[in-house]
């Protein structure tokens, strides 16, 4: 299958990556601080800007801008997918391969077309825990990056608790 996908120079994306069978990998912090960690070492060689992301148990959301002269954000998933299974490998109470991965082989990516587009892909991470029934509030799922948008005074920390906040968010 030639699968096909747009690279834009200095783009900016909405990407979901799923673990293998919808494992619950990011179940621990453990696990999270080493994807924080796979995240660090390709930013480091390869740099591009985490504009939002969410981490759930058995997947995550994130928008990147990449760099100007830049479109290639394969490697950089590549790159963290293996960095972040090298870092569990063999550390007592983390995720083993399945079948030889702890991901399911593509991503699913979304070229962000303009501000309106790029808000509601925030807003989608945003709320993403609450919709998958995690948590009641946004504001208590911790690994998400609403967190660093109510310190920045972007969202209100009671974003999306009002019952009419949530009509139209998190929807697909």
């Amino acid at each position: 299958m030639n699968y096909r996908r747009n690279r834009v120079q200095g783009g900016t994306y909405f990407f979901t990556v799923v673990t293998a069978n919808r494992a619950p990998v990011f179940s621990s912090a453990t696990a999270v601080a080493c994807l924080r960690s796979s995240f660090s070492s390709v930013k480091r060689c390869f740099p591009f800007s985490i504009e939002a992301m969410v981490v759930l148990p058995d997947h995550l959301h994130s928008i990147w801008t990449l760099p100007e002269d830049d479109h290639d954000f394969s490697r950089r998933w590549r790159l963290i997918k293996t960095g972040f299974t090298k870092r569990v490998k063999g550390v007592p109470g983390l995720p083993t391969c399945v079948n030889g991965s702890l991901w399911q082989k593509r991503f699913w990516e979304h070229t962000i077309r303009d501000g309106r587009d790029f808000e509601r892909h925030v807003d989608y991470i945003h709320f993403n825990p609450v919709k998958h029934g995690y948590v009641a509030r946004a504001s208590d799922w911790p690994y998400s990056s609403f967190h660093r948008f109510v310190r920045e005074g972007i969202l209100p920390v009671d974003w999306a608790a009002d019952e009419d906040l949530l009509v139209g968010v998190g929807r697909e």
